[in-house]
């Protein structure tokens, strides 16, 4: 058999699984570090990025990889259009020149518009409590079309990202922006211009407002009513009561570093990691009719003293990431515990409501779950990380949604999957890295690289599964939409709503 002479097909093989095994390279998840669990590099987290890099590389913040770069524009002639259903990736410049950006929206007279845009400040910035930013919709008169979102960092005083949007709207008492044309998405920093003369951090790190901020949009459409009669006024009875705590053994689920792979979640009680510094996501399916409730605990210390007054916060988005509500909490080392206060069920009037946890629940589908741990913990019990655990109940029977003339865009947004968070199998297979500050690890693609780096996998099945990522690769690229064209969207290289009392300070306005 030694002496056996190689076929043709030998080489051919050979080369093929060579190509195979580049193509499961490619597919390494970005966004995230790469972290064995049981391995010490992951107690060097975001914390420890940001007190001692100065470098202007963008944070951990997972963008969502089929994201467009665009460059927003300071005036509204040359601004980019964007299209529904996408993700933009931006960045936005201090205060002043380059600190309020333009992009253009394109819209009919009855379709509702969402506009998001997460801002992720770079390595080594600081940023101080009035740091902030503000998204809003504007007719081509300048005028609002509803109301304007601000977020603040506010009292935990920590690099992390926010998340703020605005919409236009055109059911219930609407007097602007109703009909068809151009429109404008601003997006502008808030409070910087008063950093800029602040002080540089203990460690050395430069204000946020010497820096720019990346930005991750989104921009959502909602059709119609098929039959515009209806409520127009929000529920004023639902039930407020607080549910009884969920107890039992958890699950272990790494949570996501972004938006776009937050790790999903379903009734239950979960337990992760995080450390100083970190942002932590998960997206909750709810369906019509149906109420959530969530609490974050955060495990005691081993070692440490003092305390931090705003260590921990816990914010919910809805599926367009518009924000709901939020809790925080202090930390001193010993076990905390935070909830958010009841919400009501999802429902179509809810949009009505002038309070943002009760029109934020106006649509079916993933609920985002943000956790934050503030990074000057670290100063005082260590990198980490910690005990985080999620108690998640979704109470309610599923209803049936409002009759929408047409399709959302994106066609998902509004739906819940199949089987709850559970339904996708490999969901469970991103806890392998979890806990361990590195944002857990992607399910599937990380599989087929611990395949290939383990070795011993014989040349036909290593051709197997080529073609099957082949396979999964190729579907998720045809379902994918288009690139915009070039007239739409420059690719240049570029890298509340009604505020919780504690921590976002705007009034909402309509």
């Amino acid at each position: 058999m030694g002496g056996r002479r190689p076929g043709p097909w030998h080489g051919r093989l050979i080369a093929a699984a060579a190509a195979v095994a580049a193509l499961c390279v490619t597919l390494v998840p970005t966004g995230r570090a790469a972290a064995l669990p049981g391995t010490g590099g992951s107690a060097r987290t975001a914390a420890t990025a940001a007190r001692t890099a100065a470098d202007g590389t963008p944070g951990p913040y997972a963008f969502a990889e089929d994201a467009v770069t665009v460059e927003g524009t300071t005036d509204t002639t040359d601004s980019v259009l964007l299209r529904p259903g996408r993700t933009y990736r931006s960045s936005v410049g201090v205060a002043g020149a380059g600190g309020r950006l333009y992009y253009r929206l394109e819209l009919d007279a009855v379709s509702d518009a969402y506009v998001s845009a997460t801002a992720v400040p770079r390595s080594g910035a600081t940023v101080s409590y009035s740091d902030g930013l503000k998204v809003s919709l504007q007719d081509a008169n300048g005028r609002n079309c509803s109301f304007t979102g601000t977020v603040h960092f506010g009292a935990t005083q920590s690099p992390h990202p926010i998340t703020s949007w605005a919409a236009r709207e055109t059911s219930g008492e609407q007097y602007a922006c109703q009909t068809a044309g151009t429109y404008y998405a601003v997006v502008e920093r808030t409070g910087a211009g008063g950093a800029a003369g602040g002080t540089r951090g203990a460690s050395g790190t430069e204000p946020s407002a010497s820096r720019p901020w990346d930005l991750e949009l989104g921009y959502v459409s909602e059709p119609a009513l098929k039959k515009a009669s209806g409520p127009t006024s929000a529920p004023e009875v639902w039930n407020s009561a607080s549910p009884e705590a969920l107890v039992g053994e958890a699950e272990h689920r790494g949570g996501g570093a972004g938006f776009s792979d937050a790790a999903p979640l379903g009734q239950g009680v979960w337990k992760d990691g995080i450390s100083p510094g970190q942002t932590r996501f998960y997206k909750v399916p709810v369906d019509w009719g149906q109420q959530v409730h969530a609490t974050a605990d955060l495990g005691s210390a081993s070692r440490g003293q003092g305390s931090v007054g705003t260590a921990l916060v816990m914010s919910l988005y809805n599926p367009v990431r518009g924000f709901v509500d939020d809790v925080g909490a202090g930390y001193d080392g010993r076990q905390r515990s935070a909830a958010l206060d009841p919400l009501p069920p999802v429902a179509y009037e809810n949009r009505y409501a002038l309070n943002d946890r009760v029109s934020g629940m106006r649509f079916a589908g993933s609920y985002y779950l943000v956790v934050h741990l503030a990074e000057q913990v670290a100063d005082r019990f260590g990198e980490g990380p910690f005990g985080l655990t999620l108690r998640v109940r979704v109470s309610g029977t599923a209803g049936k949604g409002p009759a929408y003339a047409g399709k959302p865009s994106p066609r998902d947004v509004f739906a819940v999957p199949a089987g709850g968070s559970d339904g996708a199998a490999g969901d469970r297979a991103r806890d392998g890295a979890a806990g361990t500050g590195n944002g857990g690890g992607g399910a599937g693609r990380g599989e087929v690289m611990k395949l290939v780096a383990a070795g011993g996998i014989g040349a036909g099945t290593l051709l197997t599964l080529g073609l099957g990522v082949w396979t999964v690769v190729a579907r998720r690229r045809a379902a994918r939409p288009a690139g915009p064209r070039q007239e739409d969207a420059d690719t240049a290289s570029a890298s509340l709503p009604m505020p919780a009392p504690w921590e976002h300070g705007v009034t909402r306005g309509r």
